[in-house]
């Protein structure tokens, strides 16, 4: 059996009693990251084998991995923040699991994006989750087809590169296209921030960025 366990975004306290459980039971905890996980390991009392699984790994460990599920391990997938297979790896070895007859199971729990959409005030019936944007191929072609996107439209970015991604989205979109920054959801310092690409490209501009962003951004009307 193969757990997909959410892990908190920010504030350990979201993390549910059942994943909690799972955790408690399987045989191996596949990590993102062994050290930001053991944090949370530590913090509910949970002393188990750590196994490295990211994006520089995955190919290479998959066909192993699936061996040890199909010999009867039980193994639990954790990232650094939110769930497994959004813009986290997981992906490939569900697929994998799916191919082989091999049962998963995905736990309900924190992921970014929802909170942000339902809180930047924009519409939620209708949305696209866009996950990072092409960060140079093909970066063109989605902003330009994204400009005619009628949906609410949620992307994930750094801090790094937010205003700048802010100021190239609105030469696409338009300056005063509305959108929600939001930024360390769950945490102490939590903000959202909501405007005009413009506005909000503005104020991060001055202000500085720091921590996880996730972009809301309103679809055309």
């Amino acid at each position: 059996m193969l757990y997909l366990v959410p892990s908190p975004i920010g504030n350990l306290s979201d993390m549910t009693y059942r994943a909690v459980e799972v955790l408690k039971q399987v045989d191996v905890i596949l990590c993102e990251d062994t050290r930001t996980s053991s944090v949370l390991l530590n913090h509910y009392g949970i002393s188990k084998p750590l196994s490295p699984y990211h994006q520089h790994n995955e190919h290479k460990v998959l066909q192993h991995l699936v061996t040890q599920l199909q010999a009867g391990k039980q193994m639990a997938v954790l990232t650094d923040a939110g769930t497994p297979g959004i813009s986290d790896p997981a992906f490939l070895l569900v697929r994998e699991c799916v191919r082989n007859n091999i049962a998963v199971e995905c736990l309900p729990g924190a992921t970014a994006f929802v909170p942000a959409l339902v809180n930047s005030g924009l519409p939620t019936n209708r949305f696209t989750f866009e996950g990072f944007l092409p960060p140079k191929k093909g970066r063109h072609t989605m902003l330009t087809k994204l400009a005619t996107e009628e949906r609410t439209m949620v992307i994930y970015e750094s801090p790094m590169r937010l205003v700048k991604t802010l100021d190239e989205i609105a030469t696409y979109f338009g300056a005063d296209r509305q959108c929600c920054v939001s930024r360390e959801l769950s945490k102490k310092f939590e903000e959202n921030k909501r405007g005009t690409l413009q506005e909000v490209a503005d104020y991060f501009r001055q202000k500085g960025v720091k921590g996880e962003i996730v972009v809301v951004i309103a679809g055309k009307e």
